[in-house]
């Protein structure tokens, strides 16, 4: 197990695996609300930034590619919680 953790790319995955098991449990606890998309959105953003940079590689990756893409993730999550939000109280 030890050498399982010395591994990035294996405690990436135990990272993503641990943030979809908390927001599966935020969501079917019933958590509603904007405070509740904002924690879901929070974990999906941190899952993505996790994916970019280990998975896709890109954690040595020139600076300006890097900002790109978290610049891109940024304006994802905030267009999606605007919308939610707006949706929620017309």
């Amino acid at each position: 197990m030890v050498s399982f953790l010395r591994s990035r790319i294996h405690c990436t995955w135990l990272l993503l695996v641990l943030a979809t098991g908390a927001t599966f449990g935020l969501r079917a606890e019933g958590a509603v609300g904007l405070g509740a998309a904002a924690a879901t959105l929070g974990i999906a953003y941190a899952k993505g930034r996790l994916v970019i940079l280990n998975f896709m590689e890109l954690r040595h990756a020139p600076l300006w590619l890097r900002l790109i893409l978290e610049v891109w993730l940024l304006a994802v999550s905030a267009t999606i919680l605007t919308i939610y939000g707006v949706s929620r109280h017309p």
